[in-house]
């Protein structure tokens, strides 16, 4: 049973790579910047609790809520189920294919075959175009295959994990609407809720006040590891190609904004993707200088980078405040 034309050819970041292929098969054309900037994604959170190996830092809102916002602004019907039992989840997904409807999962990455770094991330994304006797059929991202296959059994485990972030069995399914929605105006909302959201964090962790609290916190992670050759470098790698901290959402947030510019004629939006143009290469380099503290041992690096993340800090709020003035104005479709 395998769906054709389902794909999204080099999809960074795996919420929006599966929402694109859905929307693809669909016949609906978009970007992944853009489905991230629709969807209000950027965000920042720094965790630490006693059950974490090591400080977990996100560069995106939870779970499932880029999904849900950018369906609400392009006017999808967002079809989306959840059982804790794996065969009525079995089930929930080949009704689906069968109907000629792929299917976005949400589940573990740890249990999927073509994973090589093993560790429990229960906020992954793939969609399902297809299985047969042994395998299912995924889009990944490009970066971990693309199109790729995991056993039925691998599948299974993976959706059915629990632990942080995790979403017991969830799968959904989307269908666009005849008429397509006012994308200048959709824009414009998103940036302007993206915005507020990031500058009016409910608790200290997050938004700018989470960059600030991680600014503060770095300069320990060498004392806050068992393993710093593992763990520092890690986390900058992630940092830099998964997303985990800021370099790739913020430069998808700076490419969503150029797109924007093409739709809506403001002042305050030119200007924010200028700002986050220059913020971008900050992040690429407090990921270097982590993976070096964790390679070195060195701790003037966590010193260094502290430093560049309390002028993120500032620079993002700076950013988002221009960019919350976008919500009313002029605007043009080239």
């Amino acid at each position: 049973m395998i769906i054709d034309n389902v794909s999204y050819p080099g999809g960074r970041h795996c919420e929006t790579t599966a929402l694109g292929a859905l929307l693809h098969h669909a016949g609906v054309e978009i970007s992944e910047p853009m489905l991230f900037g629709l969807g209000e994604g950027l965000g920042f959170v720094y965790w630490d609790a006693k059950y974490l190996d090591f400080p977990f830092l996100g560069g995106r809102v939870k779970p499932m809520a880029i999904t849900r916002t950018a369906a609400d602004r392009l006017g999808l019907t967002l079809h989306v189920q959840q059982t804790a039992s794996p065969s009525k989840a079995w089930q929930n997904v080949a009704t689906a294919l069968g109907e000629g409807l792929p299917v976005g999962l949400q589940l573990d990455s740890y249990h999927l075959d073509h994973f090589t770094e093993k560790v429990h991330f229960g906020g992954h994304f793939v969609a399902m175009y297809g299985y047969d006797d042994d395998h299912a059929h995924l889009v990944d991202t490009a970066q971990q295959g693309g199109a790729v296959r995991t056993s039925l059994a691998s599948l299974e485990r993976a959706r059915n994990e629990r632990g942080p972030m995790t979403a017991r069995n969830l799968s959904y399914t989307v269908t666009v609407p005849d008429t397509r929605p006012d994308l200048a105006a959709a824009v414009r909302t998103s940036i302007a809720g993206n915005a507020q959201a990031f500058l009016n964090p409910p608790i200290a962790n997050l938004g700018h006040r989470g960059i600030g609290k991680a600014a503060r916190q770095v300069t320990r992670w060498l004392d806050r590891s068992s393993d710093p050759a593992r763990d520092l470098p890690l986390t900058g790698t992630l940092m830099e190609r998964g997303g985990t901290g800021g370099a790739l959402f913020r430069a998808m947030y700076r490419d969503f904004l150029a797109e924007c510019a093409a739709i809506v004629d403001d002042d305050d939006l030119r200007l924010g993707h200028q700002l986050y143009a220059e913020i971008v290469p900050l992040w690429t380099e407090v990921s270097r200088l982590i993976t070096d503290a964790g390679l070195t041992g060195d701790r003037e690096f966590l010193t260094r980078a502290s430093v560049i993340l309390s002028e993120l800090a500032d620079r993002e709020r700076r950013a988002m405040q221009v960019l919350a003035g976008t919500h009313s104005g002029s605007s043009r479709t080239r």
